[in-house]
Protein backbone atom coordinates (compact mmCIF):
# COMPACT_ATOMS: atom_id res chain seq x y z
CA UNK A 1 0.00 0.00 0.00
CA UNK A 2 1.38 3.43 -0.96
CA UNK A 3 1.85 6.07 1.70
CA UNK A 4 0.82 9.69 1.22
CA UNK A 5 3.10 10.81 4.04
CA UNK A 6 5.98 13.04 2.95
CA UNK A 7 9.43 12.30 4.25
CA UNK A 8 11.33 15.07 5.97
CA UNK A 9 14.13 16.61 3.87
CA UNK A 10 17.61 15.32 4.66
CA UNK A 11 20.80 17.17 5.54
CA UNK A 12 21.79 19.61 2.79
CA UNK A 13 18.31 19.77 1.29
CA UNK A 14 16.01 22.77 1.16
CA UNK A 15 13.13 22.67 3.61
CA UNK A 16 10.36 24.87 4.97
CA UNK A 17 9.70 25.46 8.65
CA UNK A 18 5.94 25.62 8.38
CA UNK A 19 5.57 27.11 11.88
CA UNK A 20 7.67 30.14 10.95
CA UNK A 21 7.06 30.22 7.21
CA UNK A 22 10.82 30.29 6.60
CA UNK A 23 12.85 28.35 4.04
CA UNK A 24 16.38 27.14 4.58
CA UNK A 25 18.88 24.30 4.32
CA UNK A 26 18.68 21.41 6.76
CA UNK A 27 21.97 21.29 8.68
CA UNK A 28 21.29 18.49 11.14
CA UNK A 29 19.29 17.38 14.12
CA UNK A 30 20.20 17.88 17.77
CA UNK A 31 18.11 17.31 20.85
CA UNK A 32 15.03 16.31 18.90
CA UNK A 33 15.01 19.52 16.88
CA UNK A 34 15.98 20.10 13.26
CA UNK A 35 18.55 22.81 12.65
CA UNK A 36 17.95 24.94 9.57
CA UNK A 37 20.18 27.67 8.13
CA UNK A 38 18.93 30.46 5.85
CA UNK A 39 19.70 29.78 2.18
CA UNK A 40 22.08 32.73 1.88
CA UNK A 41 23.81 31.88 5.14
CA UNK A 42 23.40 33.21 8.61
CA UNK A 43 22.42 31.91 11.99
CA UNK A 44 20.67 28.57 12.20
CA UNK A 45 17.34 28.19 13.92
CA UNK A 46 15.74 25.17 15.53
CA UNK A 47 12.49 23.73 14.25
CA UNK A 48 10.27 20.98 15.53
CA UNK A 49 10.55 17.93 13.25
CA UNK A 50 6.80 17.87 12.53
CA UNK A 51 7.04 21.43 11.17
CA UNK A 52 9.86 20.71 8.70
CA UNK A 53 8.47 19.90 5.27
CA UNK A 54 9.79 19.53 1.74
CA UNK A 55 9.28 22.47 -0.59
CA UNK A 56 6.85 22.36 -3.45
CA UNK A 57 8.46 22.65 -6.88
CA UNK A 58 7.28 26.27 -7.08
CA UNK A 59 8.70 27.16 -3.65
CA UNK A 60 12.05 25.58 -4.48
CA UNK A 61 12.31 27.37 -7.82
CA UNK A 62 11.39 30.68 -6.21
CA UNK A 63 13.96 30.23 -3.42
CA UNK A 64 16.76 29.29 -5.82
CA UNK A 65 15.89 32.19 -8.14
CA UNK A 66 15.93 34.65 -5.23
CA UNK A 67 19.45 33.49 -4.33
CA UNK A 68 20.63 33.86 -7.93
CA UNK A 69 19.10 37.32 -8.19
CA UNK A 70 20.71 38.37 -4.93
CA UNK A 71 24.10 37.07 -6.04
CA UNK A 72 23.89 38.97 -9.34
CA UNK A 73 23.33 42.23 -7.45
CA UNK A 74 26.61 41.84 -5.56
CA UNK A 75 28.59 40.54 -8.54
CA UNK A 76 28.86 36.86 -7.58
Amino acid sequence: MASNQQTRPGIGELAKDSARGRIGVVMGEIGGRVQIRPIRGGEEWDAMPDNVVALSAREELSARLAVKNGNSQVGL
